[in-house]
């Protein structure tokens, strides 16, 4: 038997980890996190104890050094309760990781030791109320100031905007082409600093979102991560992992509506018989398994290459992405229609789960980029 197509014991032993911490600590909670607008910060603190905030930090910096492939599935199942808090912990990560490779060892050393127990909470700040798609084009400035660098600017849809503590934000010290942005470490609490009011939002309602404000803001020198100049290579590496990350999301929420859909189609009778036991309802349940099955096959090779720095990395991490997430809101819209009318409903976790996928071909980087992406690439060769 090939096992080349298996996950390894010590993935399996992540997985169930991930997924018992699931079962017990996120898919009780999600609906109320959701309907209230919650922002479970202690259950995410609960995850970090397991490892998951510092997923593919090395180990030298107190991380759980894994690769791609395990920071997928440690995603995807916790989407299966929630994936608006998946992937805020993917984004806490993508940070973490921005500082663990790129970072000077002073960096590392003042903030690493919070950040992967998640004392403090790290957001990813690239987009720009004027640069979305067109991520190169952002505004945010940083002059420098003898030992300090004076940042002015705003970022849009920030993710932990507001709670979080450290912001990894993308300024132009330079020119206006991409090798003009550099990357710098900025503290909530850092002079200047301010938050615009929490979004209201389709989804993602257990994750603040607002707009990060940076008004003279001094940042010392040392909070450069990279050089100056590297900012724009940094971010897009950076979200190599997090659309795999997002990707994987996408897999764990329309895998817990497939599970929903089976269940429910075998309980509920009209005509006088189980809708599971009709033709159409079998055929739209076997789609959605094969396209599952499929995107998962694909996100997982894309993780394996992106751990393995291989060349193509980005393309396959863009295919992966794009054609995961068009997946998993496609098997989601067709579970609530097996749902009927209660699927509509709040009493049931479908609708939730349809409105949080729904911004996963919108975010790091959209499906439209995406396809962009792998085709530039492929008339490159």
């Amino acid at each position: 038997m090939t096992t080349q197509f298996e996950l390894t014991e010590d993935q399996l032993a992540i997985q169930d980890m991930a997924r018992k911490f699931t079962a017990d600590a996120i898919t009780p909670h999600a609906a109320e996190w959701d309907e209230k607008h919650i922002f479970p910060r202690d259950t995410i603190k609960a995850a970090a104890d397991l490892g998951f905030g510092g997923i593919y930090v090395s180990e030298e910096s107190g991380g759980i050094g894994l690769g791609r492939l395990e920071s997928a599935i440690i995603m995807e199942a916790m989407a299966y309760g929630c994936p608006s808090t998946s992937a805020f912990i993917s984004i806490h990560n993508m940070a973490a990781w921005m500082v663990d490779r790129f970072g000077s060892q002073t960096l590392k050393d003042a903030y690493l030791p919070d950040l992967v127990p998640m004392n403090r909470m790290a957001s990813y700040c690239l987009t720009e109320a004027g640069a979305g798609s067109d991520a190169a084009s952002l505004k945010t400035k940083a002059v420098k100031d003898g030992d300090h660098y004076v940042v002015t600017g705003s970022k849009q849809f920030i993710s932990g905007g507001g709670e979080n503590e450290i912001y990894l934000v993308m300024v132009r010290t330079g020119d206006d082409s991409p090798k003009g942005i550099s990357c710098l470490l900025i503290e909530k609490d850092m002079p200047g600093v301010s938050f615009g009011a929490q979004e209201k939002k389709l989804g993602w309602h257990s994750q603040p979102t607002a707009q990060v404000n940076f008004d003279g803001v001094r940042v010392p020198v040392e909070n450069l991560v990279g050089a100056e100049g590297e900012g724009f290579r940094i971010a897009m590496m950076g979200l190599d992992g997090g659309r795999l990350n997002i990707g994987a999301c996408s897999l764990g929420g329309a895998q817990r509506c497939l599970d929903e859909a089976v269940t429910y189609t075998k309980d509920r009778k009209q005509f006088g018989r189980a809708i599971a036991d009709f033709q159409a309802t079998q055929f739209t349940l076997a789609d959605m398994a094969t396209e599952l099955e499929a995107a998962r096959a694909l996100l997982y090779l894309a993780a394996a290459k992106v751990t393995a720095n291989a060349p193509d990395k980005t393309r396959f991490a863009a295919m992966a992405k794009r054609f995961a997430t068009d997946t998993g809101s496609s098997v989601v819209d067709r579970a609530l229609q097996l749902h009927g009318g209660y699927g509509y409903l709040q009493d049931y976790p479908i609708e939730r789960f349809w409105r949080d996928l729904r911004v996963h071909s919108i975010l790091e980087g959209t499906n439209q980029v995406m396809r962009m992406i792998v085709g530039r690439d492929m008339l490159r060769q």
